[in-house]
């Protein structure tokens, strides 16, 4: 603890009268930089969404990321940036350098106007200065809304709008892999329908072009002049650090709100207790910075323990597909966290790119974002970790701000299995009925019982929607939106979202945002999508159109809605099937019957299915007729 006035660490007894669980986490807020303590540890209602933690407390998450670790360790490094191209010059920054790079560009958005509680959109590949950006936003106390470089001009301005941002730091061009992505003409698509952004700090990584508009200002100018050294504004353990947009299960996307306090704790927290990283090793996680992953477990998680982490700007299979497999040797990693999707990926390439490669340095192995199907594990377990890495599987959300459920370190792993609950973490099992399920085997509601520090605070601009969502469906617990059943042992097996999300190479995809884009076609009707198994992405989406009138051209117009929803969502969202059909399954009241679509997506038949309330049970027929096969 850290007086605010004298600046010294102090540490003060516990009050009496608090919780077990309060206590706990009292101790482990205590291993953290604290400007003032707090009054309360925990306060408000969990169970009407309402929980407050470290009430009164005062900090800044980056003196616990920086400061504190350069009187020991300013020349340790604190990140490797491998760039695109593996002939290219990468960079490492020290927790040193990366102290006054961060302090540069603070100072820079103060020079811009940028104040406490004012949100700043960032919207960049994954660069050195995505990290600083956001580390910068911290340091004085403004809140970061990450977008994903993926994301199109629509998406971005979306969320530009919806948290209210007047600055926005971008650049000019992303590699990503043998592509160029133009992010500038993607900003510049998107400004035009964001008249409040009065600034945008660009970031010149590519060839010289035509003039910067007069709205845009060149970050590389700026951060030369900039000096070095900006103090950490302030703020309480409950003002927002950071929005995340994530999809729902409507057609609006929802803005994630975390607290400075209790996920900075969390983070930390966590990160330690899956990882178990030690001081001289080499940490990864792919996760690009607009995830949450990127921020939890690219970033802050990392940096709070005073890890050195790896950065990289490409693609796991560029120029071959054993780049990952590469920069794990050249940097020694020791921990490697990515997603289920690049698993699979990969392994279809077959075992002969590891075979001459150096992946002793391997200790322990991660998988984040779906279920890991066995399959992939044991590739995973064999052919990376030679058999000897443990592979934590791990279970958490956007909402949850970190790792829920995971193997215990050093423990026992089940391939398939997420694991167990960490310490401090109270999951259920939970059918409609709202009681647990406490039978092995028995599949229902994943559920969480009670408080921890990482939760979202809210969804900005629509607190009742976060309360309904999360905490109104299952009456006492927070519902996760997945399904799961434990096994005798207590092992948690996810199987997957129970609401109309899907989860797309680990990223949620509302149904509603792509039929809302597919709609936006002149000659489409209605549509409807539901995920299907996919080898590669674990669920790809499937896409059932009604035209308004004929196209003799069903490829060409297949063309068009995928560029389409790429335009108005991203790349990630683009169907893999689309299937024209002659109308939807729907009851009398007007709703499609997405289960039904959902088997026939699957290739199963709907034989035995209550289709008593279609209006027209012949389009049932009409559609498995006509189910897209694999290409």
């Amino acid at each position: 603890m850290r007086d605010e006035k004298s600046g010294k660490r102090s540490v003060g007894k516990m009050p009496k009268g608090r919780t077990k669980l309060e206590r706990a986490w009292e101790s482990r807020a205590e291993l953290f930089l604290w400007a003032k303590k707090w009054r309360t540890v925990l306060s408000g209602s969990f169970v009407r969404g309402t929980t407050r933690w470290f009430s009164g407390a005062r900090l800044n998450i980056t003196e616990n990321c920086l400061d504190r670790h350069l009187p020991l360790q300013s020349d340790k490094v604190a990140i490797y940036w491998e760039p695109n191209d593996p002939d290219g010059k990468g960079i490492s920054l020290t927790y040193g350098e990366l102290s006054r790079a961060v302090g540069r560009m603070a100072n820079v958005l103060l020079s811009q106007g940028v104040k406490k509680g004012d949100f700043v959109c960032i919207y960049l590949p994954m660069i050195p200065e995505a990290a600083i950006a956001m580390l910068a936003c911290a340091r004085i106390g403004a809140v970061h809304n990450f977008v994903f470089g993926g994301f199109s001009a629509k998406s971005l301005s979306d969320r530009i709008n919806d948290c209210g941002a007047r600055v926005l730091i971008t650049c000019d061009v992303s590699l990503r892999g043998p592509k160029k992505i133009d992010f500038r003409v993607l900003a510049e698509q998107a400004l035009a329908e964001c008249p409040k952004v009065k600034k945008v700090l660009f970031v010149e990584n590519g060839t010289k072009r035509k003039p910067l508009p007069s709205l845009f200002v060149s970050l590389n100018k700026e951060l030369a002049k900039a000096s070095p050294i900006c103090a950490p504004t302030l703020i309480g353990a409950e003002d927002p650090l950071f929005v995340l947009y994530t999809s729902g299960s409507t057609g609006r996307t929802k803005g994630l709100l975390h607290a400075a306090g209790g996920y900075m704790v969390y983070a930390g927290y966590s990160f330690n207790e899956v990882f178990n990283y030690q001081p001289k090793e080499v940490y990864w996680c792919t996760a690009d910075m607009g995830w949450i992953t990127g921020h939890t477990y690219s970033l802050y998680g990392p940096l709070l323990a005073g890890a050195t982490v790896v950065m990289f700007e490409g693609v796991p299979t560029y120029p071959t597909p054993k780049r990952y497999w590469e920069i794990i040797e050249k940097y020694r990693v020791n921990i490697f966290y990515t997603a289920p999707t690049v698993i699979r990926a990969l392994a279809a390439f077959g075992p002969d790119q590891v075979k001459k490669l150096k992946l002793k340095s391997l200790r322990l192995l991660g998988s984040v974002g779906e279920p890991l199907n066995q399959e992939a594990w044991h590739w995973y377990h064999h052919y990376i970790g030679k058999g000897r890495c443990p592979i934590v599987d791990t279970w958490w959300q956007t909402e949850t701000g970190g790792i829920l459920i995971s193997p215990p370190s050093g423990g026992l792993t089940k391939p398939g299995s997420v694991g167990l609950p960490l310490p401090l973490i109270d999951t259920a099992i939970v059918d409609s009925n709202g009681k647990e399920v406490r039978k092995a085997g028995v599949s229902g509601y994943l559920c969480v019982k009670g408080p921890w520090p990482g939760l979202a605070k809210t969804i900005l601009n629509d607190s009742a929607r976060f309360v309904k969502g999360y905490f109104s469906k299952i009456k006492g617990y927070y519902f996760s939106g997945d399904a799961a059943w434990r096994d005798s042992d207590g092992y948690y097996f996810v199987s997957g979202r129970v609401d109309d999300v899907m989860n797309v190479s680990g990223q949620r995809i509302g149904s509603a945002e792509v039929e809302n884009a597919l709609c936006l076609h002149p000659d489409v009707a209605e549509a409807s999508v539901v995920s299907y198994r996919h080898e590669i992405k674990g669920e790809g989406i499937y896409a059932f159109i009604v035209l308004k009138r004929d196209r003799l051209d069903a490829d060409l117009l297949r063309e068009e809605l995928v560029v389409a929803v790429a335009r108005s969502i991203g790349p990630t969202a683009k169907p893999g099937k689309i299937q024209i059909v002659t109308g939807l399954p729907k009851t009398r009241s007007g709703k499609i019957m997405r289960r039904l679509l959902r088997r026939l997506a699957a290739g199963e038949s709907c034989v035995g299915e209550d289709l008593s309330t279609l209006t027209d049970q012949n389009v049932i027929v009409d559609i498995a007729k006509g189910i897209v096969g694999e290409k």
